[in-house]
């Protein structure tokens, strides 16, 4: 039976009580905001636009986010989270084998964003310049990635992930990739994933060897 019925702590509707129907709004939320952000982009989407995709009230989008700003934040998280996630798990997956935590890391990390040019949009081009806030967010995910690239040096004999010289390559290693997807958004997605992934563990196998000297 689906009617409301109190639990003392609040009403239930449908099975869910009042937290869950808070996070299931906002989820619908972030996924309109996915939608319109990565497809018409930030500037050309108001709140009205998200809350008619969402298939609710502005109310209810002032619930979770205070502004659109907070809901682009709140999307690129989401998404800068499932690309570390499926980046870490291929990386582990080599089991030490460095060329292969390369390639399959960077395999991954350009195939979660080349496969759904919203996020790739999204995480690429339409958090750039949007606020000092998300600035700052932004380059603390490049940084973030950057000690990951170090991390898997570091599996390599040698290499010590925290010295200033293996931190600043994995920095512009990690701008090195970031602008090649921007590229590749900007032109047109003319180039094939595999080519990118190509590249950029050439680049990063270039890079380890340069430091071991």
């Amino acid at each position: 039976m689906t009617a409301a019925r109190d639990r003392g702590t609040g009403r239930r509707y449908s099975g869910m009580d009042a937290t869950e129907r808070t996070r299931a709004r906002r989820s619908a939320i972030l996924g309109a905001a996915l939608e319109l952000f990565g497809t018409s982009g930030f500037a050309a989407t108001s709140v009205k636009q998200i809350c008619g995709a969402a298939g609710l009230t502005e109310r209810y989008f002032y619930e979770s986010f205070r502004d659109r700003h907070a809901a682009l934040a709140g999307v690129y998280g989401e998404l800068v989270a499932e690309l570390r996630i499926s980046t870490q798990a291929a990386i582990d997956a080599a089991d030490g084998d460095i060329g292969t935590a390369a390639h399959d890391g960077l395999a991954a990390f350009v195939g979660y964003l080349t496969t759904d040019p919203r996020r790739a949009r999204i995480v690429l081009i339409e958090v750039v310049g949007v606020s000092p806030e998300i600035e700052e967010l932004r380059h603390g995910v490049l940084r973030a990635f950057a000690d990951l690239i170090a991390s898997v040096w570091s599996a390599d004999q040698g290499i010590d992930p925290a010295a200033e010289r293996s931190r600043l390559t994995a920095i512009a290693l990690s701008g090195a990739v970031n602008n090649l997807l921007v590229d590749w958004m900007m032109t047109g997605t003319r180039q094939s994933p595999e080519m990118l992934v190509e590249v950029c563990t050439t680049l990063f196998l270039a890079a380890l060897e340069g430091l071991k000297r």
